[in-house]
């Protein structure tokens, strides 16, 4: 018998096995200062393509001003408990009804923490006779939730239309056979190509195929919609989708989320979401603050139009400088460049210490081998200055990757 913590010593999976080599720089990097287009980084001002802070609430001045009243007022403890014993309270209610006349449908449920909702609403809504069919790139709050559920489940190609139909006739012929139901499920944008879920077309093979369709649109709802009421808005078939799920970790800069449909199944969604039923309501700071949120993204539609004017500045200008930056048309806006492992841990490191910015990357398993993936995050706060500078060192930056101009080892960091 093996000593079940023996797997630490030599292995800590793929991502720690790099643990010793990138603690606090490329794993764990600390931004202090005001959250912003500009932050600090060991030490230096850095331009910062890396915050979800989409229309730039984090530090807008009436919403710190909601915060800091609420949090005065009630403190970070009220209310105590669970929502269903005794943690419910007007302020959470007045939220879910907001939520729902904002984005058009009957009800809404407040959760604690987006990534937890959604694995226990997978957990809830599914069992052993369901099949699930499910989009190649889920995101891994989604993949997590399908770990917990005992039935089947069938992944289609990314995006492709056409294999989930065929994936679909594979789970209706297994649901006849074991008696359940289907669940297909998606995402409103893709957090790391940037493109739509092909909402309205998954939709449309309801005609065809008895199922219900999931949709988690965290970096849709804010961004997407003539209102910014999410992808659904945006694609015109938010009737179709039968549990439409959101966090308030991206367009509202603060934590929880929420899922949204018709009464009857966030009914049930209440008294079965185990995450939900067994764990704290959100303290009321938090629930106060988001109506704040919610306010500002319904009143103040320029931050919305200021958000988009900086994602067609900075991804025309990537397009016409020649950039590779796939099919996204949402704000998410990758950058693809040829190299391996080396390459993108010197070039991230020359364009943090070398030019002052600060972006994540994203290297193989996730994407194939010799590709690197750039992946900035335009928000309502960047400037055309911080859009023009970006784009000049990226395409000096290229041209080292081009010329081989970086060592094929790892940058020595010069600080602890």
């Amino acid at each position: 018998m093996a000593d079940l913590f023996a797997k630490f010593e030599n292995k800590l999976g793929p991502i720690g096995d790099y643990a010793e080599k990138a603690p606090g720089y490329f794993a764990f990097p600390k931004l202090e200062g005001e959250i912003a287009n500009r932050m600090i980084f060991q030490g230096k001002e850095r331009i910062v393509w890396s915050l979800n802070n989409y229309l730039g609430l984090a530090n807008h001045p009436e919403v710190r001003k909601a915060d800091a009243e609420a949090a005065a007022q009630y403190g970070m403890a009220y209310p105590m408990g669970a929502r269903m014993m005794s943690g419910n309270s007007d302020n959470h209610l007045l939220l879910e009804k907001n939520l729902a006349d904002f984005i058009g449908t009957e009800d809404t449920m407040l959760v604690n923490y987006g990534y937890q909702g959604m694995v226990s609403a997978i957990d809830a809504l599914c069992g052993r006779h369901d099949v699930i069919v499910y989009d190649a790139e889920a995101h891994a709050c989604i993949i997590d939730g399908l770990r917990l559920v005992p039935g089947h489940r069938y992944v289609y190609k990314h995006n492709d239309v056409a294999d989930c139909e065929k994936q679909l006739q594979r789970a209706v012929v297994l649901a006849e056979k074991t008696g359940g139901g289907i669940l297909v499920i998606t995402e409103g944008v893709f957090g790391m190509s940037g493109s739509q879920g092909r909402i309205k077309e998954i939709a449309a093979l309801k005609a065809k195929y008895p199922f219900r369709l999931m949709v988690d649109d965290a970096h849709g709802f804010g961004t997407m919609g003539k209102t910014g009421a999410g992808v659904g808005e945006e694609q015109n078939c938010m009737n179709e989708i039968d549990v439409y799920f959101s966090t308030f970790a991206k367009s509202m800069a603060s934590i929880g989320g929420f899922f949204a449909g018709d009464k009857k199944i966030l009914t049930y969604l209440r008294y079965n979401m185990r995450s939900q039923v067994f764990a704290k309501s959100l303290p009321m700071p938090i629930v106060v603050g988001a109506l704040k949120r919610l306010e500002l993204l319904r009143t103040q539609p320029e931050l919305k139009a200021k958000l988009w004017h900086n994602v067609n500045r900075l991804q025309n200008g990537l397009k016409e400088s020649g950039f590779n930056i796939g099919i996204t048309n949402t704000p998410v806006t990758p950058v693809f460049l040829s190299g391996g492992l080396y390459d993108a841990v010197q070039l991230i490191y020359d364009m943090r210490e070398n030019h002052n910015i600060f972006c994540s990357v994203v290297v193989y398993p996730v994407i194939p081998k010799g590709q690197i993936m750039l992946r900035l995050i335009p928000t309502a706060v960047h400037t055309d200055e911080d859009i023009d500078i970006t784009l000049d060192v990226f395409k000096k930056l290229r041209t080292k990757l081009d010329n081989k101009e970086y060592p094929q080892e790892m940058p020595k960091l010069n600080f602890a």
